[in-house]
This record gives C-alpha cells, sequence and structure tokens, in this order.
C-alpha cells in the first residue's frame, strides 16, 4: 500500500513557474514507476509526464516537452514536477500517480496508486 499527497499547486500569471511535489508514503517507492496527470473541467484525464524508479528515463506530452521537468528523490520518498512557462492551456488538477505493475509505458493510466490531486491555475 501506499499513500500520495500532492502539493504545491496554486494560482499564477501566464509565463510563470509552478514547482509540484508528491510524497509517497511506504519503503517501495523507489520500485515504483511515477507519473503526473492532469484533468481540467470538460476534459478527459491526460497524461502529463512520467518518470521510472531508478529515475534514468522519463517521458513527457508533447504539450509540455521543453517547459516541465520531472524528477524523483528516493531516499525522500518524493516526486517533483517543475513548470516553467505556463499557459492558461496548463490549467488543471495535477495528480500524482504510482505504479508497482510491470509491462507498461509510463504514458499508460494503468497505475495501482492516485493522489487527490493539486489545483494549477494559470491567468492570461
Amino acid at each position: 500500500q501506499v499513500q500520495l499527497v500532492e502539493s504545491g499547486g496554486g494560482l499564477v500569471q501566464a509565463g510563470g513557474s509552478l514547482r509540484l511535489s508528491c510524497v509517497a508514503s511506504g519503503r517501495a517507492f523507489s520500485t515504483y514507476d511515477m507519473g503526473w496527470f492532469r484533468q481540467a473541467p470538460g476534459k478527459d484525464r491526460e497524461f502529463v509526464a512520467g518518470i521510472t524508479w531508478s529515475g534514468g528515463f522519463a517521458a513527457y506530452a508533447d504539450s509540455v516537452k521543453g517547459r516541465f521537468t520531472i524528477s524523483r528523490d528516493n531516499g525522500k520518498s518524493a516526486m517533483y514536477l517543475e513548470m516553467n512557462s505556463l499557459k492558461p492551456e496548463d490549467t488543471a488538477i495535477y495528480v500524482c500517480a504510482a505504479r508497482s505493475k510491470k509491462g507498461y509505458q509510463l504514458r499508460s493510466q494503468d497505475y495501482n496508486y492516485w493522489g487527490q490531486g493539486t489545483q494549477v491555475t494559470v491567468s492570461s
């Protein structure tokens, strides 16, 4: 079992930056693939970024590539999403996810555990 808690969301102007954090319970954190997803009103949940258990590989949605950076610190059981050059279309609830299952790509939505999310609002 693992519980995920996100923080760092807020209201920023277009072009600004935010750093989201996800803290996980459980000592098995370092064995899990991790990812960030987001969901805006009226839209489907979409993959944003993912990172393997070792932190050696990462994947990004085309819409955020070059602006967002995902990282993790297994010693702190934490994952981060550095968001730069934010746009109004980035406005959404951002959710942290973890996966212990094997055989899935990072962008898959087949994750075992999900956080409650943190709101990111980007004003024009």
